[in-house]
């Protein structure tokens, strides 16, 4: 399995874009703003999408995505996520005041947009390719991802703060070859990384010294503007040197 990464910035603005992974060429983990690279003919095979969450930064092109191109499909977008978001959608954006029901139209008997709920820890296998979700602890539902093929296995923590579960994932994997982890806001506004439940620098760091040696680690989610000061202060406090994840880069699983 290839991954791309669409996006993967905490925000937007010179040409950075909100967390999206394509996964081969028919899936995204989540649908924020790196979606809106995509050529039609490329959303068109799109075929699912699985959410960490709800916030708007990795939802945004999903309603896009489906306006652009569900006619042209002939079977549903099924979107995978845990109940608690699927209800959010439900109630929140595809409820006809933000945006049509898609999951009712052109008909509810065979609508664009199909909603299909998933477990922390139960696998979704489409082929040889293996999706788990993991808790996540943020302050909306939320849950990262294990990702594995054939070959190795690749670990999303989707917006977290500190939490054992996804140490405890990391470490039980032999095949783990990369770990991408968030890690949004500086030192300075640690008030704001534990309010809004997201990493910063002194809470990842001793986290990451637990983890085992091994997978090269990856930080995403960095906040526009501050990604110089976070990942100086991440180098200066962990003892494996954590790397910025960019747009544009691939992993094989």
């Amino acid at each position: 399995m290839k991954i791309r990464i669409l996006g993967c910035s905490g925000g937007i603005g010179d040409g950075r874009h909100t967390t999206t992974l394509l996964l081969d060429h028919d899936i995204l983990l989540d649908a924020g703003t790196g979606a809106m690279s995509l050529s039609r003919d490329e959303l068109a095979r799109i075929d699912h999408v699985f959410l960490t969450h709800s916030h708007l930064d990795h939802i945004l092109s999903l309603p896009l995505l489906l306006d652009s191109v569900a006619g042209e499909r002939g079977h549903p977008l099924t979107v995978h996520a845990i109940p608690e978001v699927l209800q959010i959608l439900r109630d929140h954006l595809f409820n006809w005041h933000i945006w049509p029901d898609f999951t009712r139209i052109p008909t509810p008997e065979a609508p664009f947009l199909h909603f299909q709920p998933i477990r922390v820890g139960e696998t979704v296998r489409l082929g040889t390719r293996e999706l788990t979700p993991i808790p996540a602890n943020h302050v909306v539902p939320a849950v990262g991802y294990l990702m594995r093929d054939t070959r190795a296995s690749l670990l999303f923590s989707g917006d977290t703060a500190s939490h054992d579960a996804l140490w405890e994932c990391a470490n039980a994997q032999p095949d783990l070859e990369n770990l991408i982890v968030e890690c949004s806001f500086a030192d300075a506004l640690a008030d704001i990384a534990r309010a809004s439940k997201h990493y910063c620098p002194q809470t990842l760091a001793p986290d990451m010294a637990r983890l085992k040696p091994g997978p090269a680690v990856w930080i995403t989610h960095l906040k526009p503007g501050g990604e110089a000061e976070i990942m100086a202060q991440l180098s200066a406090a962990c003892r494996d040197r954590p790397r910025a994840l960019q747009e544009g880069m691939a992993f094989e699983v």
